[in-house]
């Protein structure tokens, strides 16, 4: 099989270019960013073409402008999925709820049955494991037709119990930014009102929101058992944006043990 290497030096002759017009090319990207780290030798360019030598992250950085390269295929090529880093980053617990920096955007993507059977009736509860013709991968946000643009991603801390069981601790919220202002009713029961994840100077707290001038409460759902909040806005708090989707796990088990 063909290593990362290999391929970056394919890519090298197709495009007709020398070692020495990638070492220009280099020097040139380290003149603009005042970093000599971007700089590529000769002796370092034939080293990771034939000897596996892994490039320094700016070198990588260089030799994808210079090359005209998609990084996150590149990174790709070295056994970096740019695509599991979601997943990746749910291996360690974080109690406190928080921001992902990974945006919905960022290659993320999902295992879906892209074609099923044709008899299945959609109306009834079904094993769809049985029905399914083809499985294949998807973008995050096909799932739902949302446009990523405005839209980034938190995490429920596992000690965030203020809106199960609504949304448990360990969920993975998609927080739509264009909605921040708080809404004074238009909903008829506690699944259809609003709610906002908000930042504190504490951190992030997701829930139900009033606002009454430049008071803020955060509500908890009843059964939480957390207390609202009071917060002057937008001097202590701020809201981010309004809570456009959950993903959420099923493991009840789990959720008790953490709770306890």
């Amino acid at each position: 099989m063909e290593d990362a290497g290999q391929k970056l030096k394919r890519v090298r002759e197709r495009l007709k270019l020398r070692y020495r017009d990638v070492e220009d090319a280099s020097s040139q990207i380290a003149e603009k960013h005042k970093n000599d780290e971007f700089q590529i030798a000769l002796s370092r360019l034939a080293d990771i073409e034939n000897k596996g030598t892994v490039p320094s992250l700016y070198r990588l950085y260089a030799l994808c402008a210079i090359y005209r390269l998609d990084i996150s295929e590149v990174l790709d090529w070295y056994g970096i999925k740019l695509s599991d880093m979601l997943s990746d980053s749910a291996t360690l617990e974080i109690e406190r709820t928080h921001m992902i920096g990974i945006t919905p955007d960022s290659h993320g993507e999902v295992l879906l049955p892209l074609a099923l059977d044709p008899g299945i009736d959609v109306r009834r509860t079904t094993f769809l494991s049985r029905f399914i013709q083809r499985w294949g991968k998807l973008p995050l946000m096909l799932l739902s037709g949302l446009d990523p643009r405005g839209y980034r991603y938190a995490y429920v801390g596992t000690s965030d119990w203020a809106m199960d069981p609504l949304i448990p601790p360990g969920s993975l919220v998609l927080v739509d930014e264009s909605r921040r202002k708080v809404a004074a009713g238009g909903w008829t029961d506690e699944r259809d009102r609003p709610i906002y994840l908000v930042e504190h100077r504490e951190g992030y707290m997701i829930g139900w929101c009033y606002q009454d001038g430049a008071q803020l409460t955060l509500i908890a759902h009843p059964a939480s058992t957390v207390p609202p909040r009071v917060f002057a806005h937008p001097a202590e708090a701020e809201v981010i944006g309004q809570i456009a989707a959950v993903v959420t796990h099923l493991d009840q088990a789990r959720r008790r043990r953490t709770r306890s």
